[in-house]
């Protein structure tokens, strides 16, 4: 019977499997920037069919890019191009239901025929702690130590009080599609802002649409909602807010509210979300 060294069951239901603890990872680049923040260095990342050429910065974290390679995106990344970085494992991610986020159904079939795959459920099915219990979970099989999560407790503890105050700011979550038009996030499609509500945080939930994770409107419509704090889209695939300001009701919005850098693709570490919270402490508390 074939032996194995290393094993970690991923959130598919698949035990991957391999002779020796792997050391050669590459991962999707959110991915990749959360082990990369729990102590383990990816040898590469690549990126969804959202992104680009280059790595989007949002999505990269601390990943130096001179020290972990990009291997590119959507349709042009191919199984050839991820096992050019000579991994003996790849991480991956999913929005429920197992699939993988970010490579061709096909590519990842012939790629799982060669190198073991871990894929991580990222999706509104999982809290950011179950989240990130998953990805330390993988960490320490590959070696890492325990993350410390004194700074992310202070954050939460932060964040409640912050959000019990009265009368409690309206958030607004959002993605700018363009000048003319911008995504509205349901909250409880996006993990994160699940666990805003969860401390207190008082989420606008916009109405109309047929998405699901979005509803999609009018920078007038969004306006009209009023809120005290917007958290904006940072990723590259969200429209700049340079490029909005001469819709006047995009300018309304951002002088009537205080805006925040929102990334939905942070990486799952304490490290990034006590980032994110304390950022959205300090805004109820001052808005």
């Amino acid at each position: 019977m074939e032996q194995t060294a290393w094993q970690f069951p991923d959130d598919r239901g698949h035990v991957s499997t391999a002779a020796a603890r792997p050391y050669r990872v590459v991962a999707y680049i959110q991915a990749g920037a959360t082990l990369w923040d729990l102590g383990l260095r990816p040898v590469a990342v690549f990126g969804s069919f959202h992104d680009g050429s280059e790595p989007d910065p949002a999505k990269s974290g601390a990943l130096p890019r001179t020290e972990v390679g990009y291997l590119g995106a959507g349709a042009d990344l191919g199984v050839a191009a991820l096992l050019g970085a000579g991994p003996d494992l790849v991480v991956a991610v999913a929005y429920g239901g197992g699939q993988v986020y970010g490579l061709d159904p096909e590519v990842a079939k012939h790629l799982e025929e060669q190198v073991p795959l871990v894929v991580l459920d990222v999706g509104a099915s999982r809290t950011p702690a179950q989240v990130r219990a998953r990805f330390a979970d993988l960490a320490r099989s590959l070696g890492a130590a325990p993350e410390d999560t004194t700074e992310l407790e202070a954050a939460e503890d932060r964040l409640r009080a912050a959000a019990a105050r009265a009368p409690a700011p309206r958030v607004l979550a959002l993605s700018a599609a363009g000048p003319d038009q911008v995504h509205l996030a349901r909250p409880r499609a996006w993990p994160q802002l699940l666990d805003l509500a969860a401390y207190g945080v008082a989420l606008v939930e916009p109405e109309g649409g047929t998405g699901t994770n979005w509803s999609t409107t009018g920078w007038h419509e969004a306006a009209e909602l009023r809120p005290a704090i917007v958290l904006a889209d940072v990723r590259s695939n969200a429209a700049a807010p340079g490029t909005l300001r001469a819709n006047p009701s995009w300018r309304a919005l951002e002088g009537g509210a205080r805006v925040l850098d929102w990334n939905p693709e942070s990486p799952c570490s304490a490290r990034a979300q006590a980032a994110f919270l304390k950022l959205v402490a300090q805004a109820l508390e001052t808005a």
